[in-house]
């Protein structure tokens, strides 16, 4: 993983305050992350290990604790948080085990008011 300098630098280096659940590794080569620290914006696919139930109060918990306000929450075998904060906002997917892989979270972060929708290519 990358810095927006282009040096390595870790989850905490590069997604600032938000963090991952404990024992979480980013899958660097399908993440798409854009600047570092509070201001990053894009995509970030992480492995879990087997918790999902741990890791949805894990992202529940702390990022409320970090201000971040709760505007959906749907638990299920794929489950999805909606938070938002000032000008931002942070979509968590999270997904069961399945045969081939363990649980795993996609934690996609941009600008709450984007001027323009984008289109499907």
């Amino acid at each position: 993983m990358t810095s927006s300098e282009g040096r390595a630098g870790g989850p905490t280096e590069v997604l600032g305050q938000n963090a991952l659940p404990p024992g979480a590794s980013i899958k660097p080569e399908l993440s798409l992350i854009m600047g570092a620290g509070e201001q990053w914006v894009g995509r970030v696919m992480a492995d879990l290990g087997r918790d999902t139930e741990g890791a949805f109060r894990f992202f529940l918990d702390t990022y409320h604790a970090q201000g971040w306000t709760l505007i959906s929450a749907v638990r299920g075998k794929t489950s999805l948080i909606v938070l938002t904060r000032q000008d931002r906002t942070a979509t968590i997917e999270l997904s069961e085990a399945s045969l081939v892989s363990g649980d795993s979270a996609v934690l996609t972060v941009s600008p709450r008011n984007a001027a323009v929708v984008p289109k499907k290519p």
